[in-house]
């Protein structure tokens, strides 16, 4: 009984390659928005505790001034670097989701050629059956 080959089994792990590829590189798009968008978050926090401590200490009110506007100035800057992530995030999960598709399409290619496989195994496996019978019948009479 032969085994079962699938032909394009190269072209099937190039994919999962190609997928898991996409995958990492979606990873690290992820990883960079989500390290912006915390650069985000401490802007606002450290911009929140400039403006409380700015009427603390009424002298240096112009320097906290000086240092709210170049926060806000950052918390701009970043938002633009988000936007930016947020659309290379975007283009990674498209390559992703077209890996997936192609990887998952070879795999249900594999699966049909699999069962196919396994019906003509079972077809030649009934028929040596039926033809070990037919010769011992036709022995014994």
């Amino acid at each position: 009984m032969k085994r079962f080959k699938f032909n394009l089994e190269k072209i099937l792990q190039i994919r999962k390659f190609k997928e898991e590829e996409c995958k990492l590189a979606l990873g690290q798009a992820i990883s960079a928005l989500n390290k912006i968008e915390n650069e985000i978050k401490l802007t606002a926090v450290k911009k929140h505790n400039a403006a409380s401590q700015r009427f603390l200490e009424p002298q240096e009110t112009a320097a906290w001034e000086i240092y709210i506007l170049r926060l806000e100035q950052e918390a701009e800057k970043l938002a633009e670097k988000a936007a930016q992530a947020e659309l290379v995030v975007e283009e990674k999960r498209a390559l992703y989701l077209e890996a997936q598709k192609d990887l998952k399409a070879m795999e249900k290619l594999k699966e049909k050629q699999q069962k196919v496989h396994r019906k003509e195994m079972m077809n030649y496996q009934m028929n040596e059956v039926d033809e070990i019978t037919a010769a011992r019948y036709n022995r014994v009479y």
